[in-house]
């Protein structure tokens, strides 16, 4: 079979791949415990599953424009004048089917084959994909301090005349750190003065913790937003668990949401407008569930950190939000790949490998789960690989014994 370079080029997502090993094992009846997934457990909200039934009980389920119905549009226009201080038109908005073909659509864009794109890793698995389906080149970029926050410096360092968009998601997927309002501010200002495009990631913006406030990008922009090179990306999947609905956004100038409107029409259509319909009732709807998730998922970082800073040989970096903990066990296993499969194949726990991310010897945890899954899931992971814990543990009715350390 003969296949083009670029289909030949990009990789199946991990992330997927593992969801869907889950649901095999567990259709088996395995003990398995998911801390890979990126999907909250709570309901979507109640105002947004009666208005899509509302919709489907009319009967009238048809096609919507290409950037999505105006009730939709009308209330990402809120939307971004409640969390980010900016009013924008219409004409400066497109809705896609999620936050990925809004990014994936941006990318379509402006890029043209040998351009360039940097983001900071460690980075969403699919950034690099998602630029390569273009027919350009990924530039990730780690923070030469070993941390997780990225500087200015080390934008500029990786920036050169083929670089085209630079991407910033805070909070990071897969870290959970918050990048500073100074670094938010330097690089709007580095990007304007360059000419360069800025994508700005925002699906977990306002899934931050202790106290922590969402940064409105806006508020460092300097021209304004039609004359600005500024890409901003939401959804309704993480904030309000509505991952299935598979509703995002952009917001830009209304010369480049012309041209991704363009390209969307020809590519997917307009979003289902039943799903449309669930996004602007949660969206115009009460917010307590956000608030509610984002205590859930403090409740569940703090069990997770402490379980993990008990675990000898790890070491992990606190999340300021998100649903994630992306956690060294190099002193264990330096390839992450072999020691995701290794945990999985031997205690039934599912991680995400931190080489997906860009950065070996970690991986990803997922926060998602309940107390007790995240618990036991930590102590199965400490007993196969801690040579101090007890040779034998047992899973419901099983008893494992190790005789591999």
């Amino acid at each position: 079979m003969s296949l083009s370079i670029i289909g030949r080029s990009i990789s199946e997502s991990v992330t997927l791949k593992l969801n869907e090993t889950a649901a095999i094992l567990r259709a088996k009846g395995e003990p398995v415990i998911h801390l890979g997934i990126g999907e909250p457990k709570s309901k979507a909200p109640l105002d947004a599953i009666t208005a899509a039934a509302s919709l489907l009980n009319t009967g009238e389920i048809r096609y919507t424009p290409a950037d999505g119905i105006p009730a939709l549009k009308q209330a990402i226009i809120r939307y971004t004048g409640d969390m980010y201080g900016r009013i924008v038109s219409p004409q400066n908005v497109i809705a896609s089917g999620g936050a990925k073909q809004a990014i994936m659509v941006a990318l379509q864009a402006i890029l043209n084959p040998q351009d360039e794109v940097i983001f900071p890793a460690p980075y969403w698995v699919s950034y690099p994909e998602m630029v390569k389906l273009c027919g350009a080149i990924p530039v990730p970029v780690l923070p030469e301090d070993g941390s997780f926050y990225p500087t200015l410096l080390d934008i500029e360092r990786a920036t050169g005349s083929n670089t085209k968009a630079i991407i910033i998601n805070s909070p990071n997927n897969p870290t959970g750190v918050m990048y500073s309002e100074q670094f938010i501010s330097e690089i709007i200002d580095f990007c304007e003065k360059r000419g360069i495009y800025l994508i700005m990631d925002d699906i977990y913006h306002r899934l931050i913790f202790n106290g922590k406030k969402p940064i409105s990008c806006y508020n460092f922009l300097k021209s304004g937003i039609e004359d600005s090179k500024l890409i901003v990306i939401n959804g309704v999947s993480k904030q309000y668990a509505m991952t299935g609905f598979r509703i995002g956004w952009a917001v830009a100038n209304k010369k480049l949401i012309e041209c991704m409107t363009n390209i969307q029409s020809h590519q997917t259509s307009g979003p289902s407008v039943v799903l449309q319909a669930a996004a602007v009732a949660a969206i115009t709807g009460i917010q307590s569930g956000v608030t509610n998730l984002c205590i859930t998922l403090q409740n569940n970082t703090n069990v997770m950190m402490d379980q993990l800073n008990s675990f000898e040989g790890v070491r992990a970096t606190r999340p300021d939000g998100t649903f994630y903990c992306f956690v060294d066990f190099s002193h264990y296993n330096k390839d992450s790949s072999k020691l995701a499969y290794f945990l999985l194949d031997k205690v039934r726990v599912i991680t995400v490998p931190g080489k997906e991310f860009g950065l070996d010897g970690y991986l990803r945890l997922s926060t998602c789960g309940s107390i007790k899954d995240i618990t036991q899931g930590i102590e199965r992971i400490k007993w196969a690989l801690d040579p101090n814990s007890p040779n034998e543990l047992f899973i419901g009715d099983r008893k494992l014994v190790r005789d591999w350390l």
